[in-house]
């Protein structure tokens, strides 16, 4: 038993974060409070780590195996599932029932050879050509999923046009249909870029040139161009070369943004410096005359500084302890120059947008707002106008924790914030979880209904909205 494993690991135990064993399916939810609105209808779905098996390594919160929980909203009514991401890893395990890999903080060396870093498929998911993508944040293959059952349907390689891997945070342009992503890894090209088309049958990806292994977590898209990073937050090479994933931030080197036509080439990619950070969730970007305009999630200083005295699990806590800001940048594609600033300053993060405005001139984000504890907790939501930097704010009740929420547009809106927010949260004492319904227009006024779900859905990380009309068809 490692030392890592004698501490109380609380990404592992405390149950806000541990894994839930049972996959359910209940057709209508208990209303605790309010009544659930009948103008909206769709489904939001969010990924999460779930370990199935007791892990036997220096266990990091990112390791566990994708579990998507999901809730079904259609004439007033919710019902709810969740299921595992029956990865390959996940089906390997299967077989042997126990934990197979180490994972991000273990030395991977004695893992299986065909996946050294299992890919547990638990970042994000998007909905693209009728199904869900599960996605890995790592990079590595996507999972297609039903979206009814949650049934993974398999590894999805577009009919064998995807050539290379897919990190986690890709986008889905909703007025195309088209999946954009990005690749990232540890050996030459260091970055690849492509777009799916709508029905999944044409792939188009390019190399990006990048001075050495880089650690991009996410990208932005507008309607022409798509937005690439190169931060300076990567993973010390000579760690690698051991088999060690130890990242560090370099404060002298500035961050670059690549700005690439959506189906551009390599040397077609314009890179824009700017002050140096860490980025880990952007929020939206659109074409304003000669700029394209950049908002996001901003994070001054990502590498806590070490102390002697830490332990494996105080220094994997202060990684994980997000400190991020509202922030903007301005590209200019006429003249080269970066205009950026912060728009505020509370810590906010894991950003939510109606889906419609990817890529356009949108105002509205939802961010989770968290808490200063020693584990990642977020402890309210944050509505913000992206615009102005004004904001408003709804905590959730005492011991309440949250998840990343997702906008629910009304049937028929006629403006970007006419809907509702929907977000999973968890109480700590009483160990119930719940659904909230946030009206968007209405945001401090608290849940128009509260309602109850089945079992205990751990915090996880990103989830996705799809509408109504576009799941249930003309019943809608």
């Amino acid at each position: 038993m490692t030392k890592m494993q004698t501490e109380i690991n609380p990404y592992l135990q405390d149950p806000l974060y541990s894994p839930t064993e049972e996959e359910l399916f209940v057709e209508e939810l208990p209303v605790i409070e309010g009544e659930i609105p009948s103008d909206f209808s769709g489904v939001y779905v969010r990924n999460g780590p779930n370990p199935k098996y007791e892990p036997t390594g220096r266990h990091h919160w990112f390791d566990g195996d994708g579990m998507l929980h999901a809730v079904y909203f259609k004439d007033g009514k919710v019902s709810y599932r969740n299921r595992y991401v029956h990865t390959k890893g996940y089906e390997y395990e299967d077989k042997t029932k126990q934990s197979e890999w180490v994972g991000l903080r273990d030395n991977i060396a004695g893992n299986p050879k065909f996946e050294p870093l299992k890919n547990t498929s638990n970042t994000d998911v998007v909905y693209h050509n009728n199904n869900l993508l599960s996605l890995w944040y790592k990079s590595g293959e996507p999972y297609r999923i039903d979206a009814k059952t949650l049934k993974t349907i398999g590894v999805e390689n577009f009919n064998d046009q995807l050539k290379v891997h897919v990190s986690a945070h890709s986008k889905v342009d909703e007025n195309t249909g088209e999946f954009i992503f990005f690749d990232y890894g540890n050996s030459y090209p260091y970055m690849m870029y492509g777009v799916v088309s709508a029905d999944g049958k044409d792939v188009h990806s390019v190399p990006i040139d990048l001075p050495g292994p880089r650690n991009p977590h996410d990208m932005w898209i507008t309607e022409k161009y798509s937005i690439l990073m190169d931060l300076p937050l990567f993973a010390n090479t000579e760690a690698l070369k051991k088999g060690r994933y130890k990242v560090e931030f370099h404060q002298n080197i500035p961050s670059r943004f690549g700005v690439i036509p959506r189906h551009g080439n390599s040397n077609e990619i314009r890179w824009f410096e700017a002050d140096p950070c860490y980025i880990y969730h952007s929020i939206n970007a659109w074409e304003d005359g000669d700029e394209i305009v950049l908002v996001g999630c901003r994070v001054d200083q990502p590498e806590p500084p070490k102390r002697s005295t830490e332990s494996d699990i105080e220094r994997m806590m202060q990684f994980l302890q997000l400190n991020a800001k509202l922030h903007y940048w301005r590209l200019n594609l006429k003249t080269g120059a970066v205009k950026e600033g912060e728009l505020d300053d509370l810590n906010t993060e894991f950003p939510a947008i109606n889906l419609h405005y990817m890529g356009r001139k949108g105002r509205y984000s939802y961010n989770v707002h968290i808490d200063s504890s020693h584990t990642l907790k977020f402890t309210g939501l944050v509505k913000y106008d992206t615009w102005t930097g004004q904001s408003q704010k709804y905590l959730f009740d005492e011991h309440f924790f949250g998840s990343e929420a997702a906008f629910a547009p009304k049937k028929q809106a006629q403006s970007e914030d006419e809907g509702y927010v929907v977000c999973y949260t968890h109480n700590e004492v009483t160990n119930k979880s719940e659904l909230v319904i946030l009206d968007a227009q209405q945001f401090d006024l608290g849940p128009v209904a509260r309602i109850a779900l089945p079992h205990r859905v751990p915090m996880g990380f990103h989830a996705t909205w799809i509408s109504g009309e576009n799941f249930f068809g003309s019943e809608a």
